[in-house]
C-alpha cells in the first residue's frame, strides 16, 4: 500500500511564500513523474508543476518564475517552493506520483490535498 501526504499550506498574505511537502511511503520500489495540481474554487483541477525522475521540470505558465517544484528522492519527497503568491494561487494543492510498487506494476498515487489561501 502506498500513501502521499501533502503538508505546509495554510493562509499567507499576498506577496508571501509558502513551501509544501508530499511524501510517498509505502511499498515503493520507485517513483518516476510526480506532479502538483491545484484546485480553486468552482474552478476544475489544474497543472501547477511537474518533475521527472531525472529532475526535468515544467510549470503552468501562470506560475512560472515564482514556484519552484524540486525533489529529494532519498526521502521520495516532492516539493513546491512558491514565492511572490497572489490571491490567484489560492486553492487545494494535491500531488500525484507515478509509482512502481514493484519493476512491473506503475499506479499513479494521489494525496488527500493541502490548502493553500492567499489573502490579505
Amino acid at each position: 500500500q502506498v500513501q502521499l501526504v501533502e503538508s505546509g499550506g495554510g493562509l499567507v498574505q499576498p506577496g508571501g511564500s509558502l513551501r509544501l511537502s508530499c511524501a510517498a511511503s509505502g511499498s515503493i520500489f520507485s517513483i518516476n513523474a510526480m506532479v502538483w495540481y491545484r484546485q480553486a474554487p468552482g474552478k476544475h483541477r489544474e497543472l501547477v508543476a511537474t518533475i521527472t525522475s531525472g529532475g526535468s521540470t515544467n510549470y503552468a505558465d501562470s506560475v512560472k518564475g515564482r514556484f519552484t517544484i524540486f525533489r529529494d528522492n532519498a526521502k521520495n519527497t516532492v516539493y513546491l517552493q512558491m514565492n511572490t503568491l497572489q490571491p490567484t494561487d489560492t486553492g487545494v494543492y494535491y500531488c500525484k506520483a507515478t509509482i512502481l510498487a514493484t519493476p512491473w506494476h506503475e499506479y499513479n498515487y494521489w494525496g488527500t490535498g493541502t490548502q493553500v489561501t492567499v489573502s490579505s
